[in-house]
C-alpha cells in the first residue's frame, strides 16, 4: 500500500519564498512617519507654528555661542535675518516713543 501512494519529495519547495527584504520596507515607512511625528510635535513644543502660516509675522531673536545677535523676522512668506551689532550710530531722527524701566530690570517701550 505504501508504494501505491506517491509522495513528491520536494513538495515545500514548490511554494515561493517571502522575500526577506520586504520587511526593511515597513521599517522605512514607520521611521519617516516617526520623524514627520517628531518635527510637528517640536515645533508645537516650542509654539513655532506660526512659521508654517503664510499670512503670520513672527520676529525672533537668536543669541550664539560667539555672544551675536542675530533677529530673524518673517513677513508673509518673506523671511529676512539681520544681525544686530554693538556700533553707536548718530544721525538726525524724529523720537518715536519713551522706554521706561521698571524696578525689576524689564523695560517697557510706550509709544508716543
Amino acid at each position: 500500500m505504501r508504494f501505491l501512494k506517491r509522495r513528491r519529495r520536494f513538495d515545500r519547495y514548490d511554494e515561493p519564498l517571502e522575500d526577506p527584504i520586504s520587511g526593511v520596507a515597513n521599517l522605512f515607512d514607520a521611521s519617516v512617519v516617526f520623524i514627520v511625528s517628531m518635527m510637528i510635535a517640536l515645533f508645537m513644543a516650542y509654539n513655532m507654528v506660526d512659521l508654517l502660516d503664510p499670512k503670520s509675522e513672527v520676529t525672533v531673536t537668536k543669541k550664539g555661542a560667539d555672544g551675536r545677535i542675530e533677529m530673524i523676522v518673517k513677513k508673509g512668506k518673506e523671511i529676512k535675518v539681520r544681525k544686530v551689532t554693538d556700533k553707536r550710530l548718530s544721525g538726525e531722527g524724529t523720537r518715536l516713543g519713551t522706554a521706561y524701566q521698571l524696578k525689576d530690570g524689564r523695560v517697557v517701550y510706550v509709544p508716543e
